[in-house]
Formats: structure tokens, C-alpha cells, sequence
């Protein structure tokens, strides 16, 4: 099979040139005069000869000889008079429309037998005049697909297995076959005159039909000549063959660049899966250009294992994967369905390819799997429509940051459509410098720039936004840390201690200390929201300006916690534990609960009953005690950072830590930071109130202030 996929590695370039003559027709050989129609007559010195015929030629197969087990059409005595006549000397100037191979010459399916596969056979009668050296064939450089070569009768060898009922074949790769030593009589270097019978046995797949018009059999004359001569065509062959594919070998390089750059970029931005799709798909491109040079170049995949790997399985996760990518690009919004879409569309056209190239014979008749092969150019056409569609609504919700992926779109769409080109006769390939350079080295190279332009434009505005992102949170921190009270606060009877580490730049703990100048109460209101980060900074700054402004109305805990909770409901995943705690001047305290930590009185947790957290119920009840603290007596609020601090064994702070710590009057600072030690994961936050002696003025003060009608009441 002639090898047209653009993704092969080409070997090291071989070889020396070799002088060539073509075979020339001698009157003065003996013979009747249809003996001298079907023969052809070479005088070979040191050179070689193209066997352009004319061949004998006929389609089918041999019977086996009984007595020989060999096929009798490959027989020297068999009377081929009869068959077709096929002329291998190529038109000037033609070459394979596939490959870019010179000396080609068009298949049997425009020579009288459109639509057929299977076996043929070529014969042809040589006389031979050579200097006595041993001699060898070149077998085709371009046939479809493989053959068996028999000289007078004798198999030389085979290019594909044919040892199954259906033989097993390989791209098309140069071939050299020596022929048997003449008889020891016969004196190395005296001229010598013998006659051959070249017998070519020739398969062709079903599926190379759909590849071009003029598919079918053997594209290029074999050539014979004294071996060391055969030996340096055998080099130029594959010479020729690198010629025509050595322009994709840059292919190669440049996928794995592509895919080793998306797959660093994801490093400057963890958060944008965008790179890892294309990383990927670029990998499986390598990975098809893998198996594909594996088809080409060795005999260790064959054709059928190298369509079902490279043209099935991995083209389709790769078209399926240029649809992923330009879904994920612009946000993975609409539609929704893309995923389910791009996974049956792949599905579908892994299907086309196996039923379409016939990978299994006679599953279906050859037209309808003809049928089914055309349809895969409907399923491609699916996917460009799809990823057009993606792109058209990027383009309406983000204009210009649409408008830029539209070429890689386009890009991708001409290399995917390189195989209908090629039926339509349009040029898809074009000689430079001596190279044949196809449509899809052209695109897969316009495409790779496109979107390495692409990735680096993204990964800058990613850059920038995370710049600005950090900006924000700068600010926010900035602001909360405006919004906190002093870590230190001495009021009259009272010494009020606060300590808050948040577990990120912005924390999620919050709270206020809010003395009261008109009856010298004071007001301490302390919560956790959920989550972290800038969204819970958020919401802490909404509770803050929620507590002071009804704070202004009323001091009463439970109606400030109830006015908070109405805030919070409606809410997506707006929930926060908080503890309201009033103290009068007399030491009588007021504490209400909605899912905070209890606090510990002199040490001592205090017993309170549970309730919901903020946000969660509408008229919610929260648990409400009253108790007097003394003189002396010191009252400490915590959250729940403290006790859940972790440490590398996986160890928690615990209770009876903080139990400890704290019934030995450790300070709000010493707490903060044991926990902080020990291993931080959340927000920490420590407020210790301690009732103190209350001097003789500021007490008479205080009582004057009590005398005199609050304006709120009267």
C-alpha cells in the first residue's frame, strides 16, 4: 500500500546512484515472432534495467499445482498468451498523487477493472545478457499492497505475509530479491545468456479503493540488474521514499514542543485545565506519528493494525479532543452538551473507519462499506460544524477573544479534509527543494504557531488577572484588618484581649468589641463563616456592617443573632457559627449561640445548649444563658482553628489542650500561638475578657450615666 499518512519518521539517508539503461528489445534474438511479442530482452553490464514490460497481466488467483504445491500461473511453461497486456513505463512528469514518488504509473482501476480487490497476477519473459555476476530484482518501490515475486517458477520472496487466507501487508518499502546462482559450469565474469519468467503475485486491500482513482497493483516497474548494481538502486529507493516524507519529520519535534509547552504553562497557572487538553491532544498526535513511522518503515505493525491505531482510535480521540479544547478554552458553558457530543461523534467515526476501510473482510459487502466510509467525512464534518458553533457563541460573549480562535478552526478543518481534496483532484501537494510538502504539513504547521500564539496570549492575561486577583485580596486584607478592633482594649471594669491569625491572606473568622458609652455595657460578637479565602472575606465584611448597624438599634444578643440570620438567608452557601455576649456594668452577662464554640469561664468550658448556624433556618432559635462574671473572673471565646489545628502526624490540638492551657491563665497571645505551632489549618481567633476592679471615679461616673434617661428609651 502506498503510505500517504503525514506522520512518518524518515530513516537515515542512504546510498550512492547507480547507472541505469532500459530494457531494449533485440530483432536479432531468436524466436518466433510471437515469442519476441512476449518476451523482453536486456544486456545488462554494469547497470541495471527496468522491467517496463509489456507484462502479462490478469486478475485473480492461481490454482495450485498438485505435484509442485506451487501456483501454475507463477509456472515458466504456462501459456499466458491470453491475458491483458499492462505497459509500467511511467508518463513524463507523472508522480503519485499520494506520495510524490516520480515513475509512477496508474493503477487497474482505470485500466479496464474500477472496483476491484483481491488478487492479480503479473508475468513477463526476459532474456538476460550479463557479464555472469550474480544477478538480483528490485521489487516495486509503489504497489498496492503486497506481493510475492516467483522467478522461473521459484518463490524469490514476499513483501507481506501471505501464509494466512487473507494476507497480512505493510506500506509499500523498497525490496531487493537475489536470484539463484546459475549452474557451477557457468564461470563468474564470461558473458552469459539466460532466459527468466518474473512472476508477480500481487494483493490489494479492499480499502486502498477509497484512498484515489487510480489505485490497483504495481505502480512502478521492478528492476533487474547484477547485484551490487540492485544493491545501490535498493539505496536510492529508500532515498526516494525519504524524499517524499521527509518534510514531515519536523512534524514530529514540533507536536512534542507544542505538547511540552501547554504541558509546562500549566505550572504558571494550576488553575486553567485548558492546557492540559492541549497538552494532551498534542501527545496523541506523537503517539499517531509514532505508529504510523512504526507502519511505514518497519513490518512491525501492519496496514490494518496501523488504519484501526493511527486513522481510527487515535484520530478520533483527536478530533474529539479539538472539540474538548475550544469548549474548555471559553469556559466549558455552552452548550452543555459538547462532552456527550464529541464523545459520540468519536465513536461514530472510530466505527466509519473499521466498517469504512474493511478492516474486518466481508463483514460487509464492498459498497456498503464504501457507504459507511463516506459517511466519515460526515462525521468530520459534525465536528468542524461543532467546534465552529463553540467558537461562534465565544466569539458573541467574548468578542475579539473569540475572533482570534477561529483561524486554528479553520486551520484544522483543511487538514481534516486533506482526503477529499485528493479525490477531487485538487493539488495537495507541491515539490520545494526537492521535498514534497503536502497540505497538512502546511496546516499542522500554521496550526502549532496558531496555538502557541494562543497559549502564550492566554497564559498573559491569566498572568495579569492573577496579578489583579492578588491586588484584591491585598485590599481586602487591608480592609479587614481596618475592620478589627485593637488587640488590646481597656474599658472601665473591663480588659478585652484579641488575637486573629488567619489561615490565608483573608480570613473567614471575624469580631467586634462595641462598648456602649450610654450605660457602659459592652457588646462582643464573634463568628466563622464558611469557607476561605476572598469569598469568605466577603461575607465576613457584610456581617461586620450587619452587626454595627444593628448594634445601633439594640444591644440584646438574641435579637442582634436573629437580625444577622435574616441577612444570611437566600444566600448560596452563606452559613456562619457566631456568639453574641453582652456584659452590663455590673458584670451581668448575656450570651447567645447560633453553632459557635461555648466559651470557658476562668478555664472551665461553659454548658451551653446547641443551635443551628447562622443562615441555615428562617426564625431559627439560638441558645440564650445569663450568669454574672466577678471580679477577677476572665471569660475566653474561641474558634474552632484552635482545637483543629493538625499536626504532621495528623494529630489534632484537641480540647483538652486548650482545657489545659487555659485553666493555667494562659494569655490570648501564648494560646494563638501554641495552636499556630502545632500546625495551623483554618482561622484563629482568641478573645479573652477579664473583669477588673473598677476605680472609684470612673464608677461614679458610670452610675451618673445610669441616672440619666437614655433619648432611645424616652
Amino acid at each position: 500500500m502506498r503510505q500517504h499518512k503525514g506522520d512518518i519518521v524518515a530513516l537515515i539517508l542512504l546510498g550512492a546512484l547507480s547507472a541505469k539503461c532500459h530494457a531494449q528489445p533485440s530483432s536479432s534474438m531468436p524466436g518466433s515472432f510471437a515469442e519476441r511479442e512476449n518476451q523482453t530482452f536486456v544486456a545488462l553490464g554494469q547497470s541495471t534495467a527496468q522491467l517496463y514490460g509489456p507484462w502479462q497481466f490478469k486478475v485473480g488467483d492461481s490454482p495450485i499445482d498438485q505435484k509442485t504445491g506451487q501456483p501454475l500461473w507463477a509456472a515458466p511453461e504456462f501459456d499466458d498468451s491470453q491475458w491483458e497486456k499492462v505497459d509500467l513505463t511511467p508518463t513524463t512528469g507523472l508522480v503519485d498523487p499520494l506520495t510524490g514518488q516520480r515513475g509512477f504509473v496508474p493503477g487497474w482501476t482505470l485500466k479496464g477493472h474500477p472496483g476491484y480487490w483481491g488478487y492479480a497476477w503479473y508475468r513477463l519473459r526476459v532474456t538476460v545478457q550479463s557479464s555472469g555476476e550474480e544477478l538480483a530484482l528490485a521489487g516495486p518501490a509503489n504497489v498496492d499492497d503486497f506481493y510475492q515475486v516467483f522467478a522461473d517458477g521459484n518463490l524469490l520472496g514476499e513483501f507481506g505475509d501471505f501464509s494466512k487466507r487473507t494476507p497480512t501487508g505493510y506500506y509499500t518499502r523498497p525490496m531487493m530479491f537475489p536470484l539463484h546462482k546459475e549452474a557451477d559450469s557457468r564461470k563468474r565474469g564470461e558473458a552469459q545468456t539466460a532466459s527468466h519468467v518474473f512472476a508477480f503475485r500481487v494483493f490489494m486491500l479492499p480499502s486502498t479503493l477509497t484512498e484515489v482513482a487510480d489505485t490497483g497493483g504495481i505502480h512502478t516497474a521492478p528492476v533487474l540488474g547484477n547485484i551490487s548494481t540492485i544493491a545501490a538502486k535498493y539505496q536510492m529507493d529508500w532515498l526516494e521514499l525519504v524524499r517524499g516524507y521527509a518534510m514531515t519529520v519536523a512534524q514530529i519535534p514540533l507536536l512534542a514542543v507544542v505538547a511540552l509547552m501547554a504541558f509546562t504553562l500549566i505550572l504558571f497557572d494550576r488553575s486553567d485545565p485548558v492546557y492540559l487538553w492541549i497538552g494532551g491532544l498534542y501527545l496523541l498526535q506523537v503517539a499517531a506519528s509514532a505508529a504510523s513511522s512504526a507502519g511505514t518503515f518497519t513490518q512491525l505493525i501492519s496496514i490494518r493494525e496501523n488504519q484501526f491505531i493511527d486513522l481510527g482510535l487515535l484520530t478520533s480521540l483527536i478530533y474529539a479532543g479539538w472539540t474538548m479544547v475550544w469548549w474548555v478554552w471559553f469556559g466549558r458553558q455552552r452548550p452543555t452538551w459538547t462532552p456527550l457530543a464529541a464523545a459520540g461523534l468519536g465513536l461514530l467515526y472510530l466505527l466509519t473507519i473499521v466498517v469504512g476501510q474493511e478492516m474486518i473482510v466481508a463483514l460487509v459487502p464492498h459498497r456498503i462499506a464504501e457507504a459507511v466510509l463516506t459517511g466519515s467525512a460526515f462525521v468530520r464534518l459534525a465536528f468542524l460544524i461543532l467546534q465552529l458553533w463553540i467558537v461562534g457563541l465565544g466569539i458573541r460573549r467574548h468578542g475579539f477573544e473569540g475572533w482570534i480562535v477561529l483561524p486554528a478552526v479553520i486551520l484544522w478543518g483543511i487538514r481534516s479534509f486533506g482526503p477529499e481534496l485528493v479525490l477531487l483532484h485538487i493539488p495537495t501537494r507541491w515539490e520545494v527543494g526537492g521535498f514534497s510538502v503536502r497540505l497538512a504539513h502546511v496546516s499542522n504547521l500554521l496550526l502549532a504557531i496558531v496555538v502557541a500564539v494562543l497559549l502564550l496570549r492566554r497564559l498573559l492575561k491569566s498572568i495579569q488577572s492573577q496579578r489583579q486577583m492578588a491586588l484584591d485580596i491585598k485590599q481586602a486584607q487591608e480592609v479587614q484588618q481596618v475592620i478589627l478592633p485593637e488587640s488590646r482594649t481597656e474599658l472601665p471594669g473591663l480588659v478585652v484581649e484579641s488575637e486573629y491569625r488567619p489561615a490565608r491572606e483573608v480570613g473567614g473568622d471575624f469580631f467586634q468589641v462595641i462598648p456602649h458609652q450610654s450605660d457602659g455595657s459592652l457588646l462582643i460578637v464573634a463568628g466563622d463563616v464558611t469557607g476561605k479565602g476572598l469569598k469568605a472575606g466577603m461575607l465576613v465584611a457584610l456581617l461586620v456592617g450587619a452587626v454595627r448597624s444593628t448594634a445601633e438599634l439594640r444591644l440584646e444578643p438574641e435579637f442582634l443573632l436573629q437580625a444577622l440570620n435574616r441577612r444570611l438567608i437566600g444566600r448560596s452557601d452563606a452559613q456562619a457559627t457566631c456568639l453574641a455576649l453582652r456584659i452590663d456594668s455590673d458584670g451581668t452577662a448575656t450570651l447567645a449561640n447560633a453553632g459557635h464554640m461555648a466559651p470557658y469561664l476562668n478555664g472551665e468550658p461553659m454548658p451551653m445548649g446547641g443551635a443551628l448556624p447562622l443562615g441555615m433556618l428562617e426564625g431559627a432559635e439560638f441558645s440564650v444563658m445569663r450568669f454574672k462574671m466577678n471580679v477577677h473572673d476572665k471569660l475566653v471565646l474561641i474558634s474552632d482553628g484552635i482545637v483543629e489545628a493538625t499536626d504532621a502526624d495528623g494529630s489534632l490540638f484537641g480540647f483538652e489542650r486548650v482545657h489545659e492551657l487555659l485553666r493555667a491563665d494562659t494569655s490570648a497571645t501564648e494560646l494563638a500561638d501554641a495552636a499556630q505551632l502545632f500546625g495551623q489549618e483554618d482561622d484563629i481567633s482568641v478573645i479573652s475578657v477579664t473583669r477588673t476592679v473598677v476605680p472609684e471615679r470612673a464608677s461614679v461616673s458610670l452610675q451618673k450615666q445610669a441616672s440619666i434617661p437614655s433619648l432611645r428609651h424616652s
